[in-house]
């Protein structure tokens, strides 16, 4: 009997709501996305309805758009990734938590410590979200006038990761013998000097951590320029895609699983995990009602910035009722704003149409009943458009509660969801495997 596939679910949680407006909504906590203890409540909901992972997108500037347009945002403040996770780990004890970490605006040293330090201190439940950071005015807080070059940024990137995951694999797993009475701490056979220097990073090493419980944290990556597709397809263990639709879906997983092929990698050690924005109502109006309630607390100011954001041009200029322009090539994110320029070409938006749609959010969104929503889960599946979904929510405490308390309960029904955790690590939830050590074969191999 064939096993029945398994849905995997991650919260899109930093900011707490991807929509402009949800601060505004009614019930809705407008502080949400930077007070600890809305935070820890949504983290130990979310655990409690047995989701995978609790993720933080993470920004390293104000987000750049002009004044009128951030003042109405609930993002220009949030908590630091890994001090919150740090914090959330004391306080959860089975969902992952995976934070965005730059290749662009760090140094390897320091992701590999802090990842190792979180895997640990969670017990193995660590994720490191690669970004190379589209935002160009995150270059002006480093000490940099020009941002990277985006192809410069993914090869600074490829290095970087190989850094990281040689550091994290310093000391074997049995390196550390804590043997009172000889009085040996480790064993210095078992300790590797990295000794790296490439063409971007020069680094030593060895790490100052022992390895961690997963061996790496799960390699997480977003995988939507073709740059990104390739990274991912070399990389990556869990990818955030962000198609429009389940043909888009279909295509991005056949990519990146066959690329994946193409270089000897198994196509099952990474998870497509799209982002989806999910609507629950009791009828199928009632949630589409919801959604135009939400849409329409979203002031122009910021839909304007948000298109001007998407696009890495200025928006603000273009006729508001005309159709979109031609839009020349910039150093903000690619697939961004091929996206962007694809949804007004195929529904015909005009200006002001295209940026109040990216003014609330204009990703993939099931709205719904729990009923119609799962089917829709249930053929991306089982048609391969996804292994599963990382969940924006609409609105929170409410958004997030319709989900795990209706929606996942009629996943579970179905037997296409979990209804008790299966291990103790991210890796276990999601189905991955333990790297070995590069440097090291484990004891028990090594005798043999």
């Amino acid at each position: 009997m064939t096993e029945q596939k398994q849905l995997k679910l991650g919260a899109f949680m930093r900011p707490v709501s991807l929509h402009t407006g949800a601060w505004r909504y009614p019930g809705a906590y407008p502080d949400a996305n930077f007070n600890f203890q809305h935070i820890k409540s949504f983290a130990q909901e979310l655990e409690k309805a047995k989701f995978d992972a609790f993720f933080m997108a993470d920004h390293l500037a104000v987000l750049n758009m002009p004044i009128e347009a951030l003042k109405r945002s609930h993002t220009v403040t949030s908590f630091e990734p890994f001090t919150l996770l740090s914090a959330l780990a004391a306080v959860t004890d089975r969902i992952g938590l995976v934070a965005t970490a730059s290749t662009t605006f760090d140094l390897p040293y320091h992701i590999a410590r802090r990842f190792a330090s979180l895997d640990h201190i969670s017990g193995g439940r660590a994720g490191w979200n690669i970004v190379t950071t589209s935002n160009p005015d995150a270059a002006l807080n480093f000490g940099l006038e020009e941002h990277m070059e985006h192809g410069e940024r993914y090869h600074r990137a490829r290095e970087f990761y190989d850094v990281v995951t040689g550091l994290w694999d310093s000391f074997a797993d049995d390196a550390f013998l804590h043997d009172a009475e000889s009085g040996i701490f480790f064993d210095p056979e078992r300790m590797h000097v990295l000794g790296h220097k490439g063409e971007e990073l020069s680094v030593r090493g060895p790490l100052n951590i022992a390895r961690p419980p997963q061996g790496w944290p799960v390699i997480v990556q977003a995988g939507q320029s073709d740059a990104g597709r390739q990274l991912a397809a070399e990389t990556a263990e869990a990818v955030f895609a962000a198609p429009r639709n389940l043909a888009d879906g279909k295509s991005i997983f056949a990519d990146i699983k066959g690329r994946m092929k193409a270089i000897g990698r198994n196509p099952d050690h990474l998870k497509i995990l799209p982002a989806a924005f999910i609507v629950v109502g009791d009828t199928i109006e009632e949630a589409k009602a919801k959604r135009a309630k939400l849409d329409s607390l979203v002031h122009y100011d910021s839909a304007i910035a948000s298109l001007s954001i998407a696009l890495g041009h200025d928006a603000s200029k273009f006729d508001p009722d005309g159709p979109l322009p031609e839009i020349p090539e910039t150093n903000a994110s690619k697939s961004g704003r091929e996206r962007v320029i694809a949804l007004a070409e195929a529904e015909k938006l005009t200006v002001r149409q295209l940026a109040q749609r990216l003014g609330g959010y204009a990703g993939l969104a099931f709205v719904g009943t729990p009923e119609s929503i799962a089917d829709e889960m249930e053929r991306w599946l089982h048609e391969e458009g996804s292994d599963g979904f990382n969940v924006v929510f609409p609105f929170l405490p409410q958004g997030l509660l319709d989900v795990t308390t209706r929606v996942v309960p009629e996943l579970q029904r179905r037997g296409i969801f979990r209804r008790d955790y299966e291990g103790t690590t991210l890796r276990e939830h999601l189905g991955l495997p333990r790297p070995e050590n590069r440097f090291f074969k484990a004891a028990a191999d090594a005798a043999q």
